[in-house]
């Protein structure tokens, strides 16, 4: 059976998969190549150099994360985006590092980042509002899935059984011994339930920051 011709397309998600498997030190035009089963030289004729493609791996993030509506309730749109994101970049980690970085952001990086901010604006933001909205939603997701993609957990390890193996004297430390008593202990707990409550004090406090401003305009 005759492969598919090579496009612009194929090459990134080939890198998306070599940077899945061995992060984005792994991606090369090299290993993408072989990814491919085709030679290195040949992706020149799609992806200009190594940048273009790194490039071409942010967008891709993007492209398959949520983005807003702009003409919807601002709430829902950025809770979907927050929770889309989170999924994205938990299933690939490599994009934390990546999608803020470039220089050369592509067209659904730009897509994306003027829809966030329309979204807000046409809901009645001020341009520093929704400026300083983007940031702390971006910064509370990429914050949270750095942190739970990083947790010191063996698989199928439980938080309860992993405080129980830590070892350390919780009669010395009377404020961690209390919340692993009331929250860990018999509860079932997992750490990723918790960007639930956070995004809803995030967007708890800007909806009463948005009220305030227009109130006082």
């Amino acid at each position: 059976m005759s492969r598919p011709p090579l496009s612009t397309q194929r090459v990134i998600d080939a890198a998306s998969r070599v940077a899945d498997v061995a992060g984005l030190a792994g991606v090369s035009m090299r290993s993408v190549g072989r990814e491919l089963d085709v030679e290195a030289m040949s992706l020149y004729h799609h992806v200009a150099s190594k940048e273009a493609l790194l490039d071409g791996l942010a967008d891709w993030v993007f492209e398959h994360n949520d983005t807003p509506s702009t003409t919807a309730p601002w709430r829902p749109e950025m809770e979907a985006r927050a929770r889309s994101a989170r999924t994205v970049l938990a299933a690939h980690p490599w994009g934390l590092g990546l999608i803020e970085s470039r220089r050369s952001p592509g067209a659904a990086t730009l897509r994306h980042h003027d829809a966030v901010l329309g979204c807000l604006r046409n809901a009645g933001f001020s341009v520093a509002l929704a400026a300083h909205a983007f940031s702390v939603l971006d910064a509370y997701v990429f914050g949270f899935v750095l942190t739970e993609v990083n947790l010191p957990f063996e698989p199928g390890e439980s938080a309860e059984d992993f405080v129980a193996d830590l070892g350390v004297v919780l009669a010395d430390h009377p404020h961690l011994a209390e919340m692993v008593a009331e929250q860990v202990v018999g509860r079932d707990y997992q750490y990723g339930d918790e960007f639930d409550y956070g995004l809803e004090l995030i967007l708890d406090g800007l909806e009463a920051r948005f009220l305030d401003d227009r109130d006082n305009a």
